[in-house]
């Protein structure tokens, strides 16, 4: 707890700081942005985690430039992921990782295991969050219900997608391969989306690094790996840049559009010829 308040504070005097660099009260924030004053005020005196809705109106009003965001998203980040710890079980987490997730405009998510996030189905999400794992089950319903509601914003105009999986990732199947079909269905459906990238590696091409583990990387200012103990969070420069470096390798090597809905058909019929045995 006495982290998590060291860190709001830390937050208010970036974002008091921000504020005074561009010769701006409190008050001429809060009316550039359309927030309430006394939000300026308790944000600034580290008494409020603001949403990410008020993030971006504030970023919006202080012209912040790409080094300015990337240290307030980092400290934004860590915020979220202590109250994530804060709160009890999966579905807490969920709804701290979809916060994060409204709050990028654009992401780029590398998957070499599994079906990200964002794209699954409720069956796929309910069993990547509880198979193999010591989890109370309604506990893990709840957690997917926030993870599949938190997928709206793949439809949403105005935010960017790049989405890269091997065909490991599609052909690992949790509970039974019948499920598959539904959700190489929904991959189909996304990738005929205009802001959405949707590609998938085949096997059948040279990879172009060993895929050790995915990640996403938020409006290129942070990289979260996904591990099986928590998220690790990465800000450092030359740790994004690498890791957009391995993205557009794989990227380069994937199969997109038509090609890409041919691969899962042929990935589909082998889920039902393994479903009828």
């Amino acid at each position: 707890m006495e982290d998590r308040r060291d860190r709001l504070r830390e937050l208010g005097e970036l974002l008091r700081r921000l504020r005074k660099d561009v010769g701006l009260t409190g008050k001429d924030l809060a009316q550039r942005a359309g927030v309430a004053q006394p939000t300026i005020s308790r944000m600034e005196t580290g008494r409020l985690l603001p949403t990410p809705e008020t993030v971006e109106r504030v970023s919006a009003a202080l012209s912040l430039d790409v080094d300015r965001r990337r240290e307030l998203d980092a400290l934004l980040l860590r915020l979220r992921d202590e109250v994530s710890r804060l709160k009890s079980g999966l579905a807490g987490r969920e709804a701290a990782n979809a916060a994060r997730v409204r709050s990028a405009q654009w992401m780029a998510v590398f998957s070499s295991a599994m079906i990200p996030p964002l794209l699954q189905t409720a069956e796929y999400a309910r069993l990547a969050l509880s198979i193999g794992q010591d989890v109370d089950q309604d506990d893990a319903a709840k957690a997917a219900a926030v993870r599949v509601e938190s997928q709206a914003v793949v439809f949403e105009p105005g935010r960017k997608f790049a989405f890269v999986l091997t065909e490991g990732a599609v052909r690992t199947w949790p509970g039974s391969p019948s499920l598959m079909p539904a959700q190489l269905d929904r991959l189909a459906q996304v990738s005929t989306l205009p802001h959405v990238r949707l590609g998938v590696v085949p096997w059948s091409v040279e990879a172009p690094a060993f895929p050790l583990h995915g990640f996403t990387i938020y409006d290129g200012a942070v990289s979260v790996i996904e591990s099986l103990t928590g998220d690790l969070t990465l800000t450092e420069t030359g740790e994004i840049d690498t890791h957009m470096d391995v993205f557009e390798a794989f990227a380069a090597a994937a199969v997109y559009d038509d090609a890409l809905r041919d691969l899962l058909g042929q990935i589909g019929a082998d889920y039902r010829a393994l479903a009828s045995k």
